[in-house]
């Protein structure tokens, strides 16, 4: 009995180490094959190349009209009638405003009345100077009857001449009752009501300002001015002819306005508590959409970046160490590089350092790439391009327009 029991244990015994053999080998032939190779990414790339880009500058700028005009009363008096209708358009000429002409209207009578009094004496005097003279050439009368009569004529001739003077003001201050603009445009609401005594220290009744065309004044940064002259004179930069930048605007809601102009002023002089040189720019305004005082981004449209790199948009990734794109190196491995992210072109940002021409930088697929990964590089599908600057997005800065010392795009 005892022998059967030894048999069984000893045939127990072999098939277990039977097993952990078999395992043992499982084992080492798991180790001796290694780890699985991580996974090919494929990616789509472009190929870096130099080449010329039109640029847009943008600015936040305030519309502003091209002559506003004060009306003011330039005598004094009490307003009678208020004769326009407050906001609305009135054309050059028209009657905006009267006062009390009565006072006015009696002192042009007694002006008048003192002008014929004045030429009657004028009339006798030189009657009498043409009296006197024949007689004094003949010795009846002295020397001082023929002084005394020339003197007589020339003050009477004086005094109509004053009678005159007096008769031309008391027109001009009963002209001056009847208030016009001398612009067409805009309106603003009545300042003295109707009733009101107006002097010269409340004289001022309403504006005018003219609508058409409408000015945009936008302001540059000394830096921003110092970076556009180096990059002018080192020939990365390039403008049109002068007078030849063209400027358009965005509305508050996102709306292109429909007219662009030019750049027609660059004030020379340098703004020491702002800090900014003034820029204008007069755009047409026929329709009078756009009205004194709006605020409105300012696009300059003219200026081109020379031998430039630009990327798609959706290739430059914001972290924590700033820009960055994903390139593919020349054994097919992802690397991330750091880029310095200049203006928006065309629905792509320009590169000013970090890539060069040749590089290989990946369009599609960066989101599942860590840096030494294996990709397939594929070419990208070009995509159409985007006017629309991502909000927020890297390099959203804008750069300088135009150099007030010398601006390409002023006309003086």
């Amino acid at each position: 009995m005892a022998s059967g029991l030894e048999s069984i244990g000893r045939q127990y015994a072999f098939v277990f180490l039977a097993a952990l053999a078999v395992v043992v080998a499982g084992c080492g032939k798991q180790e001796a094959k290694g780890p699985a190779a991580p996974p090919v990414t494929e990616v789509g790339v472009i190929k870096v190349v130099l080449h010329d880009v039109p640029i847009t500058y943008e600015f936040v700028g305030q519309t502003e009209s091209s002559q506003q005009v004060e009306i003011r009363a330039r005598v004094n008096g009490f307003l009678e009638q208020r004769l326009y209708t407050e906001g609305t358009m009135v054309k050059a000429g028209q009657l905006l405003f009267r006062m009390d002409q009565k006072p006015f209207k009696a002192a042009l009578d007694a002006a008048q009345a003192e002008l014929a009094q004045q030429q009657a004496r004028l009339t006798t005097a030189r009657q009498n100077l043409a009296r006197v003279r024949p007689l004094a050439a003949k010795n009846a009368l002295s020397q001082k009857d023929l002084d005394d009569s020339v003197g007589n004529e020339q003050a009477a001739a004086a005094a109509v001449e004053q009678a005159k003077a007096n008769v031309i003001n008391a027109k001009l201050n009963l002209d001056y009752t009847t208030i016009s603009s001398p612009v067409a445009g805009l309106s603003s609401y009545a300042k003295k009501q109707v009733g009101s005594y107006i002097d010269t220290t409340n004289s001022l009744l309403t504006y005018v300002a003219k609508l058409d065309p409408i000015w945009v004044n936008f302001s540059l940064s000394e830096n921003e001015v110092l970076q556009y002259q180096s990059q002018q004179a080192s020939g990365e930069l390039k403008l049109p002819p002068r007078g030849a930048m063209e400027v358009e605007i965005v509305l508050a809601d996102g709306t292109t306005y429909a007219n662009r102009g030019r750049i027609t002023f660059a004030d020379a002089s340098f703004n020491s508590q702002t800090g900014t040189y003034l820029i204008r720019a007069e755009l047409p305004n026929t329709e009078g959409a756009l009205r004194p005082g709006q605020f409105v981004r300012v696009r300059v449209l003219g200026a081109e970046r020379t031998r430039a790199i630009t990327v798609p948009q959706e290739s430059v990734v914001q972290g924590q160490r700033g820009q960055s794109v994903w390139t593919v190196s020349k054994d097919n491995k992802a690397e991330s590089r750091i880029v310095d992210v200049g203006e928006w072109a065309q629905g792509n940002w320009i590169i000013r350092s970090g890539l060069r021409e040749g590089d290989t930088v990946v369009v599609d697929g960066s989101v599942r790439l860590v840096p030494g990964a294996p990709v397939k590089p594929v070419a990208a599908t070009p995509r159409p391009p985007s006017t629309q600057r991502p909000p927020g997005g890297p390099g959203a800065a804008p750069a300088p327009a135009a150099a007030p010392a010398s601006a390409p795009g002023a006309t003086s």
